[in-house]
């Protein structure tokens, strides 16, 4: 088949992309990675960076389209999981109920998610008030200071490690975290960057902190008891996804700005 360029699948659709840039390795197994028949992709919608709902509330974005891609590749039928936490895509993975998500790469999550390589890098940031002494990022861990991150999290797992002084204080998701910090007397807010940008813009008194506080390596996982060879399968069809243009373009696509593809 002749290879379609990028605007070309613009124009043609996503489904008629994914299944002329994913074409099937010889070894692949359908069985190995969803054993039930359907590709069960849970979608983390708490990070709008990689996946959020269009105006019929569906779920789109890179996440999404790298999915749909798999699927197209295993063919299979396509099930879509959305959720709005990076906890409980952790939970419904780990546990079996999905066959891949869509993770920040993490030790407590790597106990039962067997993780690829990461497809996109993604920037972690602080948010505070305007009249806030702190103006940098290594002035946050103090005593007293109280920082906001959404529960299970990418930023709650990294800063539960890395603050040795500071208290974390935990939202319920990650998208209600400035809600929530602007709701109290926290003070700091962390998350992802360009998420933090946009809620600045539409809540007066606050301000970023300059830089970021960790860079999160964004990659595909499954459940720890599949076996080696779908691990092997899927971290092949993500590298293959990277190397040849299809996250760019999925970047470019859904014009994300600050994410770029992982090295």
């Amino acid at each position: 088949m002749q290879k379609l360029t990028r605007r070309s699948c613009a124009v043609l659709g996503l489904a008629l992309c994914s299944a002329t840039w994913a074409q099937p390795a010889s070894d692949m197994t359908p069985a190995d990675i969803a054993p039930t028949g359907t590709l069960r992709a849970v979608i983390n919608l708490g990070n709008p960076i990689l996946a959020r709902k269009d105006a019929q509330g569906e779920p789109v974005g890179v996440s999404v389209d790298l999915a749909r891609a798999l699927a197209a590749q295993l063919k299979l039928p396509l099930k879509l999981i959305p959720v709005d936490a990076a906890g409980k895509s952790v939970e419904l993975v780990t546990q079996e109920k999905a066959d891949v998500g869509f993770f920040a790469i993490d030790p407590v999550r790597g106990q039962g998610i067997a993780f690829t390589s990461a497809y996109v890098q993604i920037e972690g940031s602080y948010l505070v008030r305007q009249d806030s002494p702190l103006k940098s990022n290594d002035e946050v861990d103090r005593p007293a200071q109280r920082v906001v991150v959404g529960k299970g999290s990418a930023y709650d797992l990294f800063l539960t490690r890395e603050l040795k002084q500071a208290q974390l204080v935990r939202a319920p998701t990650s998208p209600e975290v400035v809600s929530f910090f602007m709701g109290n007397t926290y003070d700091v807010a962390a998350g992802v960057k360009q998420q933090l940008e946009s809620d600045a813009r539409t809540t007066p008194g606050v301000r970023l902190l300059p830089g970021r506080f960790m860079v999160i390596d964004q990659a595909m996982g499954l459940p720890k008891t599949r076996s080696a060879h779908a691990n092997q399968v899927l971290s092949r069809f993500v590298n293959d996804m990277k190397a040849n243009g299809f996250v760019a373009a999925a970047l470019k696509r859904h014009q994300i700005e600050g994410a770029v593809v992982a090295p």
